[in-house]
């Protein structure tokens, strides 16, 4: 799950749909905002495409705040404050740390340095010289390798195999300063991934986190990964992965929502009509995911991803209210899947939500029947 740090341009074509909808091979017709049949995502009061914040999923003001401050003054402190007073078994410290990782890594990209300018990232470098046993620092520097080499090489080659080992030792330093902490090993999920770990190691290593945080669903997502048909596993072992996080899952805790996204991971190339979507096996998914979010806490960190997850869903299913429903909740950040998979995460974001506003208004549905 990487967290994009820095807005995009985004003056791309606002879509707006017919209120009847029409098929055409399987799509449905577009047309420009100023026709007068044309459905306008504004009346709903959603946040305008070029404003919409493709750095996180969801809110996080106490990350926003640090990481503006260590932007600007290029000190560390205060992220390692944060990160300091985050719980070390939540889903909260994992993102932040992501988030502190992707940050630095985009100002490299930025910044590459040179004879006469300072690389960008230079607080990150700092931080692991100054405070060397800084538990909250070295995870962030693992991770920070970990998004080096997947966005900078290229699996399988030299350069992307020694950042991943460099990494890998990251993450043992990061593990043995804080031995609860199950960060460094949710990071390693990655590194074994790209590494190719057999599966009794792989296996090993998600012991590790089960040991120190059990239902951590930002853990779940990273090892689903591993399981893939794309990766080192199967549709067949990804999906009994998910399946068992879901069967085992507490009251309230989205790993439910599990088999959902091993869907996702396994969706052909090509489009697909809606009644796929409609299938059984997606629409058990979706239900998973549906009781989740509607019996978990409200603050859980991990909520905006699986309402994200289920804009897709639901609008590809056609199922219009529902996704409505999931929208409001989300709309203003667009940083989790699956719009972070696009160019523009923005523009693919602001699609969808056209589609569901359009199909919803096609079936009766209104700004006031939205908010009824």
């Amino acid at each position: 799950m990487a967290i994009l740090w820095a807005l995009m341009a985004a003056l791309l074509l606002s879509f707006a749909l017919l209120p009847v909808l029409r098929r055409r091979r399987g799509m449905i017709e577009q047309v420009h905002p100023s026709h007068p049949d044309a459905a306008d995502p504004a009346d709903y009061g959603f946040v305008r495409e070029e404003d919409l914040d493709i750095r996180m999923p969801g809110p996080d003001q106490d990350l926003l705040d640090v990481l503006d401050v260590v932007q600007h003054t290029q000190d560390y402190r205060a992220a390692s404050q944060l990160l300091a007073g985050t719980e070390i078994a939540g889903e909260l410290r994992w993102q932040r740390v992501q988030a502190f990782a992707g940050a630095a890594a985009l100002e490299l990209q930025q910044r590459p340095g040179g004879v006469s300018e300072t690389p960008g990232g230079q607080w990150l470098r700092v931080w692991r010289a100054e405070q060397p046993k800084d538990a909250g620092g070295a995870a962030v520097h693992a991770e920070f390798l970990v998004q080096q080499a997947w966005r900078t090489s290229t699996p399988g080659t030299d350069d992307f195999r020694i950042i991943m080992e460099e990494a890998r030792d990251a993450c043992g330093q990061a593990a043995l300063l804080s031995p609860g902490d199950p960060v460094p090993y949710i990071i390693e999920l990655s590194v074994a991934r790209g590494l190719n770990y057999p599966q009794p190691e792989f296996e090993q290593l998600w012991l590790k986190i089960l040991d120190r945080a059990p239902i951590h669903m930002g853990a779940h997502l990273a090892a689903l990964h591993y399981w893939c048909e794309k990766w080192h596993g199967s549709r067949a072992l990804a999906y009994s992965f998910a399946e068992a996080a879901a069967a085992r899952a507490p009251q309230g805790s989205l790993l439910a929502a599990m088999p959902l996204f091993a869907v996702f991971e396994h969706l052909p190339e090509v489009n697909l009509v809606a009644s796929f979507y409609q299938s059984e096996v997606v629409t058990k998914a979706v239900h998973g995911a549906l009781h989740a979010v509607h019996s978990a806490r409200q603050d859980d960190p991990m909520l905006a991803h699986v309402r994200h997850l289920l804009v897709f869903f639901l609008v590809r299913s056609e199922r219009w209210a529902e996704a409505m429903g999931e929208l409001i909740r989300v709309d203003g950040h667009v940083g989790a899947l699956p719009w972070t998979l696009s160019a523009n995460p923005a523009a693919e974001f602001a699609l969808f939500r056209a589609l569901a506003v359009a199909g919803y208004e096609a079936n009766g549905g209104s700004p006031a029947t939205l908010h009824s």
